[in-house]
């Protein structure tokens, strides 16, 4: 930072206007049993160089792929250099939750761009600021559609197992009920959601695509869950509605997902962002901050904070969600990117991740002992199992030998009531066809000794 929030004089001017010659003496209230009265036991002070050799020394024990073909919610796509440089300007990287709307417009006009941006991509009509992650968004959005005679939530057995349980510990602290919807052929079973649509139910949750990367009849759900009077919530990847259909379009009432695919790094898991999108009908209940466009007294346009309850900060006993802040750089990057992007950049990256998917799951699929798990269409996603071989080692062996080889092979799962063993791979546009076919033949040679 090019920074220093304060200097001597300054704080020594401070103290003098409030009346006080000493920082100490604001804390004359505090009685001294409590007060520090020596120094912190921490190292001093490094230089930069010095930081720099230490920050690089601990960073070298992490193991970097140059190859990455594993998915399950966090994806290596391309992340272009101006994405990267505009967040980090001091202006965005320092910034905090902009209370002051008048001496934050920049901040809010940047919240309220990435709001218009993903109601574009899912076709909702409001947004809100974000919040932690996708999990957290999808937990969210099915506690804003209880209410007292509904407190059943069902999701289905395909989603995301990180989204089942952050939305299993939020029912748990609220005492309400979470159901499972079975999966049958990789898919969500809509016959088994049809019968467990009661009307105690608030809302069904609907990961598309799936955690097996299979693309779901997810209008055919949608029709069902308002038929019995429930709420619809769809959890989607935001790479895949390049192609697919919007949330809005397959009848969604709620909209939710992890926004890291737009142009947030791997990172070793985080920060990452949560985004959620509703329908003017339910923007009340919808959680967290909301930026809104206005006019100032002299009819300019500017900007503020709307619709946040203060039940979420003040009553936090009576409030639907205690959410207090949002992830407001990680947004700023996803409206970046998406800028730079623009519709057809979009749809580009999800056709190569598509196309590239199926090319590998092509390449494994003619290995002998290696076979598709589910038939269904998938978007950058798919299973492979084993077949008929009695190795249950054999995911072990295939994603050890690819490590060797510099390559991060997929995601090691078991299927159909943990009775499998399994692989979850993923190509996005930055793997090449080099590289797949390399992985391939380093998996070919593992299963053939």
């Amino acid at each position: 930072m090019s920074y220093v929030p304060s200097t001597p004089e300054q704080r020594e001017e401070m103290l003098r206007t409030v009346g006080v010659s000493d920082y100490r003496e604001l804390y004359q209230d505090v009685p001294k049993g409590m007060l520090l009265d020596h120094a912190l036991n921490i190292p001093s002070g490094m230089s930069e160089l010095e930081v720099v050799r230490e920050m690089s020394k601990i960073a070298s024990k992490n193991k970097v792929y140059k190859t990455i073909l594993r998915g399950a919610g966090a994806y290596d796509h391309y992340i272009p250099a101006v994405v990267k440089s505009i967040p980090a300007k001091e202006e965005f990287l320092t910034a905090y939750t902009p209370y002051q709307a008048e001496m934050s417009q920049g901040v809010l006009q940047s919240i309220f761009e990435y709001q218009t941006m993903i109601c574009e991509l899912t076709g909702m009509d409001v947004s809100n600021a974000s919040v932690y992650d996708g999990a957290s968004a999808a937990a969210e959005a099915a506690a804003m559609c209880r209410d007292r005679k509904r407190k059943i939530t069902l999701i289905s057995g395909a989603a995301n197992p990180d989204v089942i349980n952050t939305v299993r510990t939020y029912c748990y602290g609220t005492g309400d009920e979470l159901k499972i919807v079975p999966v049958k052929d990789g898919k969500t079973d809509l016959d088994a959601l049809k019968e467990m649509l009661t009307e105690s139910v608030a809302s069904f949750y609907l990961q598309q695509p799936n955690f097996f990367g299979q693309i779901e009849d997810a209008t055919a759900a949608g029709s069902l869950v308002h038929e019995a009077g429930a709420m619809y919530i769809m959890g989607v990847n935001p790479i895949s509605l390049g192609l697919l259909k919007t949330p809005k379009e397959c009848g969604a009432d709620v909209a939710v997902g992890e926004g890291q695919p737009l142009g947030l790094p791997l990172g070793y898991g985080g920060p990452y962002l949560g985004f959620m999108a509703t329908t003017s009908k339910h923007m009340r209940k919808l959680p967290g901050r909301i930026v809104g466009q206005t006019t100032d007294h002299d009819g300019n346009r500017a900007f503020v904070l709307s619709l946040q309850a203060r039940e979420q900060h003040i009553r936090r006993e009576k409030a639907s969600s205690n959410i207090c802040s949002n992830e407001a750089l990680c947004a700023l990057t996803a409206a970046v990117y998406l800028s730079v992007m623009g519709p057809e950049g979009l749809k580009e990256v999800a056709n190569q991740s598509m196309a590239k998917a199926h090319y590998l799951a092509n390449k494994l699929s003619e290995i002998p002992g290696l076979e598709l798990a589910y038939k269904g269409t998938f978007f950058n996603e798919f299973v492979t199992t084993f077949g008929s071989t009695e190795n249950s080692d054999a995911s072990k062996e295939v994603l050890k030998a690819l490590s060797d080889n510099g390559i991060l092979g997929g995601l090691p799962i078991t299927i159909q009531n943990g009775s499998i063993n399994a692989i979850l791979w993923c190509a996005t546009e930055k793997v090449s066809k080099e590289e797949m076919d390399r992985a391939v033949e380093t998996v070919k040679e593992v299963l053939s000794k």
